[in-house]
């Protein structure tokens, strides 16, 4: 064809509908396959490439998506990089440097949000979306998921990450999916998990073989809805073992690894429990660099657990005893709840909920 190919032409020649043209492109899944291969022959017969700009007109729709995170594990310690400085070396040089196993330097690895994030990233991919990221580190205005919230056609957010009458306001415009936390009688699709019961589980494995001595806890921000969960499951397993909660060291962090070493060099000066659990996986990980660093063996002198089930929490030495969630499933679902309701906007609101697993390993096993 000497003239550029449109979706008319597509259509035509395959003898299918413009729709489902759209569809093939968009969510090739959704089609039979004899259609989805003949379509996709024609699209590469004819070069037809789609007009993102066309199609988001005709539908009043942008084809993205957004994810908007709080930022609170972002990594705290990234060096400064600024390559655009006078006096960067033209030519490349490298150092060698030799480290020990028992360092404790934090090595970068894939955290809570970045698996959330790979989920996210699959799904939308697989159903024809873009997706757009925003991390509202120190915006306590929350500039960035009200510029998101006008860039797309549904937006996912992690509980209690936007305060509730910003939400609603942008709940009147476009989808919202609310990522971890219980529904709290509103109207958004929901993808959570029971936090509570898992770390009420896992607890009574901990309390069921330690030793006598302190117990600790370490929670998470006092906003974070994941974080209180937790800490009414610890609750309910130390009340069931007979034990008083006023005897329970409590301290809180912020879900990130320095917090935790904050903490756990807190306890060493009062004397370290014979337990510590963690709200989460990082700040598990800081304690154990704090005990390690003053002498204090994980888990001779102390058993300690974490929540999450990070890559790094496999990794680490000793491992890390945790409550492993479906990351990758938790975006992916929250993508999958965002098409529905494009496609369904007078659906009543889904609540999904996704499984947890105890991994139990050397942090909080008995020597």
């Amino acid at each position: 064809m000497s003239r550029k190919a449109t979706v008319y032409d597509v259509a035509e020649r395959a003898g299918v509908s413009i729709a489902t043209v759209s569809r093939v492109l968009r969510q090739p899944d959704a089609v039979r396959p004899a259609t989805r291969e003949r379509v996709l022959d024609t699209v590469s017969e004819l070069g037809y490439v789609p007009s993102g700009s066309a199609r988001g007109l005709a539908e009043r729709r942008t084809g993205v998506l957004g994810l908007y995170f709080p930022g609170f594990d972002a990594s705290e310690d990234a060096p400064a990089l600024d390559v655009l400085a006078e006096g960067q070396p033209t030519r490349p040089s490298f150092t060698v440097e030799q480290r020990t196993a028992d360092a404790g330097v934090p090595q970068p690895t894939m955290l809570f949000l970045d698996e959330v994030l790979r989920g996210a990233e699959l799904e939308a991919w697989k159903q024809g979306f873009v997706l757009m990221i925003g991390v509202g580190r120190d915006d306590p205005g929350r500039e960035t998921v009200r510029d998101i919230a006008g860039r797309v056609d549904g937006l996912m957010v992690l509980a209690r990450s936007v305060p509730d009458d910003v939400l609603a306001r942008l709940a009147r415009r476009i989808p919202v999916v609310v990522l971890s936390g219980p529904a709290r009688g509103d109207s958004y699709d929901h993808v959570t998990v029971d936090n509570a019961e898992a770390m009420a589980e896992l607890t009574r494995l901990v309390l069921a073989q330690a030793d006598p001595g302190g117990i600790a806890y370490l929670g998470g921000p006092a906003d974070s809805p994941d974080g209180a969960q937790r800490w009414d499951g610890f609750a309910a397993a130390v009340a069931e073992a007979g034990l008083a909660l006023d005897d329970v060291t409590v301290l809180r962090g912020d879900f990130t690894r320095a917090s935790g070493h904050a903490a756990a060099q807190t306890l060493i000066v009062g004397g370290a429990p014979a337990v510590l659990v963690a709200a989460n996986d990082q700040m598990a990980l800081g304690a154990i660099d704090a005990f390690r660093s003053a002498g204090i063996r994980v888990p001779e002198d102390v058993r300690v657990t974490g929540f999450d089930g990070i890559e790094a929490a496999a990794l680490s030495r000793p491992a890390l005893t945790t409550v492993r969630q479906p990351m990758i499933d938790l975006g992916r679902a929250a993508v999958q709840l965002l098409s529905r309701r494009l496609e369904r906007p007078d659906a009543d609101p889904m609540t999904v909920r996704l499984p947890l697993q105890i991994i139990v390993r050397e942090s909080s096993q008995r020597p």
